[in-house]
Formats: C-alpha cells, structure tokens, sequence
C-alpha cells in the first residue's frame, strides 16, 4: 500500500510537471510572436482562422479577447502561408526566448559507430571438450586413485589400475610369434594388440622385459574437471563400459542472454569482451561461436555462445559475467542519441527550419553507442536537429496540430 507522504509527493511532481509544460507553451505563445503554429505575427495582416489560449489549445475561439482560462490575451491562429509569401507550418520561437528554453541545435552528420551491446551471462563448460574414459576390455577393477567427481586432474593423471585377462592372453600371444622370427607375422600381432586398446608404452614394456601384463593403468586423456567417476575397486567391468567422464577446462563457454529485439546485431565470429566481479579490473576476450536457434519464452532472450580462453583455470563455470559485444565500425549518419524522441508507435526529432522556425520529422533510428544514434531514414546530412528543448517544441506542435513529416518526404 502507498504511504501518504509518497502519494503527496507524486501529486507535487505531477503538478509541477503540468505547470512547467503549460508554463512553456505560454512563453512559445507570448514570445514567439503570436502564433506558434505557423509563427506568423500577430498584426502583419495575415488571415485568421481562430483564437485560442496556448494552454488550452483546443478550444477555439470567434473573437479576440481575454481567455476563460487564464489571465491572459487569446492569441491568433493564421492560415498557412498567410502573413508571408516565405511562412511555412512550425512551431515559431523568438530569438531572444531561445536561450531562456535552452533550444540547442546540431546538425546531422556522416560518421563511423561500432554497435556495442552490454549483455550479461555464465561461464559453464566447454561441451566440446569432454573426455570419455572406459574400458577397452573385459576384465575388473583392482584399484582407484583417490579421485571424486568435482576433482580436477591433470593429463595423463592415472584413474585407476583394471586388470584385463584379454591383454595378457594377447600379449602372450604376441611374444610366442615374435620368437618365430617371422617380421610379417609380429607386425600383425602388434597389430592386434593396438586395436586391442593397448597404448605404445605398454607395449614397448613388453617388448623390452618379454613378460605379460594384464594390469593396465587408465590415465586421464586431457586435464580438467571428473565430471563422473564409475569406478571402483573390484567391480566387474563390461568391454565399453564408462569409468570416467572428464571435461577441460583449456577454454570455457559464456552463455549470453541477448534481447530477440537484438538479434540481428550480433553475429557468428564478433568479438566480444568479458568482465567478471570476481577480477575487478580486468577482461577477458573471446569471440562468438554460435547463437543458439531457440529463444527462451519467459524472457524472450537468445543465447549467445562465447568461447573464452580459460589460462590458469581461473574461469570457473557458475560465474557471472558482464559482456559487451562489439561489432565492426561502419560509415552511419549520426545525431545525438538526447534528440532522438521515441513515442511508443514512432521516432522523430525536430528540425529547425530557419528563422527560429522548427517542424517534427518522422525517423528511423538504428544502433546507439557513445550518446550517438544512427539515423536509417527521414534525415540527410547537414539537416539540423533540435537536441535540447525538443520535447517542449513537440508538445506545442502536437497541440497545434503540425503534421509530422513523414520519411517519404525526407530529402
């Protein structure tokens, strides 16, 4: 429930609000010379359609006078083009009222913007990098290494001791045909014992001693995190049988949520930059490597995939991370992103049209970045846009009525 001190001051800020808009629409009316529509002066001869008070703009009036409304004289509406061959619709402010509405002007112009999205995300694992270790045989487990999921292991660390009746009866076999002299035939009972599973070390043991081995050692493949561990002392193992599961931890993903609206701004192979509060101070770069197919419908976000280099381990999947992800700078029209006014069904910005004459643009607005927004259509460079004071000119052409230029109508 809403104290009443907060709705008092909810109420205070609406008033004001509502004070400080009519209170400009009546400076525009006063000192922009009478008509803030077509800025035509009062008195120079021009045909008037009606009166009306600038804070009341919509109800019209016959005949000049006092306003109902306020304390202050109904100003003339004129018909377009009357009062000056030259008058064009606008919103008409005199010179010496523009600095007290702090109207600030820039001019449209062609420039270079790299699109950079701030985008958060995950570390988690690398699933392209994952090891299955199993049995190349039959045979049982005699022992474990002291290992536990979660363990983090270097390559080539062993896992566990499995004594397999296969091997040894192979390299039985092997060592009986090497003493035949026969070079074809060793060839092909090594052979045999390569596909076996056997590596070359173990092999080259029984080379050299000339006696069997059943017991193998099971070494992990690549270094990082055991994942899953099966095995354990004196269990029956199956040929093909899982004992452990190990992914790396050389390189790591970033799972980055990226708003659908920004889809098409993002793209396979785009650098990008993360910084984790676990690092203060320092980023980690890495590229995108795929954008997955699927949007999440509760957020409506797709997940960019970003591979990290991953030196010392220090990257550990479950941490949070902040991405900004840069495109390649290219040639835009630029404007200050503050000139910009976005209305919900459209964007337009106002033009000063000389001689302290501004008229709202139709726009459409692509990237943003360093307070820029680039301008798709509805300007051309060199046009100059209002980007201080513009929501004031816009609310009084609303209320009186100037069309908005369409972008068909763009030079």
């Amino acid at each position: 429930m809403t104290d009443v001190p907060t709705a008092a001051r909810w109420r205070a800020a609406i008033m004001a609000a509502v004070l400080v808009a009519g209170g400009g629409g009546y400076w525009l009316g006063q000192r922009g010379g009478g008509d803030t529509a077509s800025g035509v002066p009062s008195g120079d001869g021009g045909k008037v359609l009606y009166y009306y008070d600038p804070m009341f703009p919509n109800q019209k009036f016959d005949q000049p006078g006092k306003s109902p409304f306020m304390d202050m004289e109904l100003v003339p509406k004129y018909a377009e083009g009357s009062g000056g061959s030259n008058a064009a619709p606008g919103v008409s402010v005199d010179p010496s009222a523009r600095q007290s509405l702090g109207i600030r002007v820039v001019a449209a112009e062609m420039g270079s913007l790299a699109a950079t999205l701030d985008v958060t995300g995950t570390v988690d694992f690398n699933q392209r990098d994952v090891a299955i270790v199993q049995a190349r045989s039959g045979g049982f487990v005699e022992r474990v290494y002291r290992l536990a999921p979660g363990d983090v292991v270097r390559a080539g660390a062993p896992i566990a001791d499995v004594q397999s009746p296969d091997w040894g009866g192979a390299q039985t076999e092997y060592l009986s045909v090497k003493r035949l002299g026969r070079p074809d035939l060793t060839a092909a009972a090594r052979q045999r014992l390569r596909l076996m599973g056997m590596a070359e070390a173990v092999i080259a043991q029984v080379d050299r001693s000339g006696r069997t081995s059943g017991t193998v050692t099971v070494r992990a493949p690549i270094g990082g995190v055991i994942q899953t561990l099966s095995a354990r002392a004196g269990v029956t193992l199956a040929e093909g049988q899982t004992l452990a599961e190990i992914s790396g931890l050389g390189t790591v993903w970033l799972n980055a949520a990226l708003p659908e609206a920004q889809a098409g701004t993002v793209q396979v192979g785009q650098r990008a930059n993360a910084k984790l509060t676990a690092f203060p101070g320092e980023s980690f770069g890495g590229r995108v490597v795929a954008i997955l197919p699927t949007a999440a419908a509760d957020s409506r976000t797709l997940t960019v995939r970003i591979e990290l280099a991953n030196r010392g381990g220090r990257l550990r999947p479950g941490m949070f991370a902040t991405v900004a992800l840069g495109g390649d700078a290219r040639p835009a029209l630029l404007v200050p992103s503050e000139a910009v006014i976005r209305t919900g069904t459209r964007t337009i910005v106002m033009l000063e049209m000389g001689d302290g004459r501004y008229h709202p643009a139709e726009v459409e607005a692509g990237r943003e970045g360093g307070g820029t927004t680039e301008i798709l259509r509805g300007l051309t460079a060199g046009e100059k846009v209002v980007a201080s004071g513009q929501f004031l000119l816009d609310s009084e052409a609303s209320l009186t009525g100037i069309a908005v230029r369409p972008l068909e109508d763009a030079k």
